[in-house]
């Protein structure tokens, strides 16, 4: 490598592990490291992690791809993470958040329903607030998890606690020692709303009121968009831990889904002959897909989109507004109908170590005929894909899922075809979430599609022809990873702003349109996937009578 080379480290903390690239400063991987993070479940919907595991992961993927680097080529490193809850006492040690007693667990996971029935309450209250939520306060945004550990942690963990964290603001106070807060966190699961910041009514509403104290000190007073240096960059223990040099500049965080937005999203698409060209950032929207599923669309002027998070004011790109739907099982809902089907050991025997997608998107290529669309194979079996809820638009934590059409055979073709009643029911969840985007005042015309789901090719493909818009890849796959790199490199002033480091290190890899003959399948599939959730709740209301 040039000694005149310019680097930027991008680190990404998803749910089950934990990754670094190095990058530079025209967007490309040079390595990449990964390792896993552990998950525990001490009870049912909740879900745990360590916050000191977590750092120590992080150090060692770090160190791995900046080995052999001369560090002063380094020039930024940034962060993001899962909107995990993380707790720390007043000496910034971990404090238990359950009743185990074990302070390594100090992480309440952004997948963690245990704050469900605090959630409720606080959508019952009515706050104005709520507004900029999409009117429903979910149990996986910060304000019902505080209220939980509140009411039933209180003196193991409330009485002791002094920094409440998101955990991507974690990971840049332990690089820089600075306490200041991105507006990327505060703003989409904290309620803080720029510029007038936080509103105490809404605190002391829903009984923590505590939190108010020393100028909201416990969850932050200081905010900056995202991308902007923190503190004097990295400390002297935290460069000794990550192998780089003290001071190298460290860039305000994201969430690891606005990671991927800032990877993808701003890509120059000239010569690609897309319906965005030539039109606003505004007509894209970035869909980062992995364990769960994220829709960011952004806009010039504020949009309320009922059931969709945002409003928001700089959480992902600064000075422009966020609306942010989602899915709260996409990856994981996927694995759970395979590897749960009585076939799913002859799919192992068959794929013999290959990958179990691969293999069965080739088996529904062989199940159809030559002249016959895979999809049109889903024609009579259907799913309902909210096993874990639903974040939107409905913004209903209680749905459950559904599967209809199954039949008594167990075969091996049975189980490829509820793999593709899945993900087809997956995109039309993102049809679902278009839709309501589309009514609020968006204008969306090419989606831009990121995470480990991007890789398989039958779930891109069936994202187009069942919402009918081209989906953009990115040509670096690991776009989440050049998110997090974009924020090292603005921190470093190597680019002026976000937008102009997104323009210069988002690349189009590909582009998959969509089957337009399949227009008039979808929207019956379409028709019978929105009849399935007004059935179920139509059963509950019978079964609540």
């Amino acid at each position: 490598m040039s000694q005149m080379s310019v680097f930027y480290v991008g680190v990404d903390v998803g749910t089950a592990s934990v990754r670094a690239a190095l990058v530079t400063k025209e967007g490309h991987l040079k390595t990449a490291a990964q390792e896993p993070v552990s998950i525990w479940e001490p009870h049912s919907d909740h879900y745990v992690q360590s916050s000191s595991e977590i750092w120590d992961k992080c150090c060692a993927v770090v160190r791995e791809v900046t080995r052999g680097v001369n560090k002063k080529q380094v020039r930024g490193i940034g962060f993001d993470a899962t909107c995990s809850l993380v707790v720390l006492d007043q000496s910034f040690q971990p404090i238990a958040v359950n009743r185990d007693g074990n302070n390594r667990r100090n992480v309440v996971m952004w997948m963690d329903h245990r704050a469900a029935e605090q959630a409720a309450r606080i959508t019952s209250t009515g706050h104005s607030v709520l507004s900029r939520v999409g009117g429903v306060m979910s149990p996986e945004m910060q304000p019902p998890k505080l209220l939980w550990l509140k009411e039933n942690l209180k003196e193991s963990c409330w009485n002791k606690a002094s920094h409440f964290f998101d955990l991507p603001d974690f990971l840049s106070w332990k690089a820089t020692g600075s306490l200041t807060r991105s507006l990327c966190t505060l703003v989409c699961k904290w309620t803080y709303c720029p510029p007038k910041g936080w509103d105490a009514s809404f605190w002391t509403s829903i009984g923590l009121e505590d939190l108010t104290e020393n100028n909201f000190s416990k969850i932050g007073n200081v905010t900056c968009s995202p991308g902007s240096p923190l503190g004097d960059g990295l400390t002297l223990e935290a460069a000794a831990d990550l192998g780089l040099d003290p001071g190298t500049a460290v860039g305000a965080s994201l969430i690891d889904a606005h990671a991927g937005g800032l990877g993808v999203i701003g890509a120059d698409v000239k010569g690609f002959q897309l319906p965005c060209e030539g039109q606003p950032i505004t007509t894209r929207m970035a869909m980062i897909c992995g364990t769960s599923s994220c829709h960011m669309a952004i806009s010039e002027q504020p949009l309320f989109v009922p059931g969709v998070w945002g409003p928001c004011l700089s959480a992902m790109v600064p000075d422009v507004w966020l609306n942010e739907g989602g899915q709260s099982v996409t990856g994981r809902l996927i694995d759970h109908m395979v590897k749960g089907h009585a076939a799913y050991a002859q799919l192992q025997e068959k794929a013999a170590g290959d990958d179990f997608y691969s293999y069965l998107n080739s088996h529904l290529h062989r199940m159809s005929s030559s002249c016959s669309a895979v999809d049109l194979l889903g024609s009579s079996l259907h799913v309902w894909p909210d096993f874990h809820g639903n974040r939107s638009p409905l913004a209903d934590p209680a749905l459950k899922g559904m599967v209809v059409g199954l039949s008594l055979s167990q075969t091996l073709d049975d189980l490829a075809l509820l793999y593709l009643a899945t993900i087809q029911a997956l995109a039309l969840g993102t049809r679902h979430i278009l839709e309501a985007m589309k009514e609020a005042g968006h204008d969306i015309k090419t989606i831009f599609l990121c995470g480990g789901l991007s890789k398989n090719s039958l779930f891109v493909q069936t994202h187009a022809n069942a919402t009918g818009l081209p989906v953009v890849l990115p040509e670096q796959t690991e776009a989440v990873l050049v998110g997090a790199a974009v924020l090292g490199a603005c921190a470093s002033h190597d680019h002026g702003t976000i937008q102009e480091a997104m323009a210069k290190m988002a690349k189009v890899g590909k582009v998959v349109e969509p089957d337009h003959s399949l227009q008039r399948f979808y929207q019956r599939k379409y028709q019978v996937f929105r009849s399935l959730v007004a059935h179920q709740r139509e059963y509950q209301a019978l079964m609540n009578t």
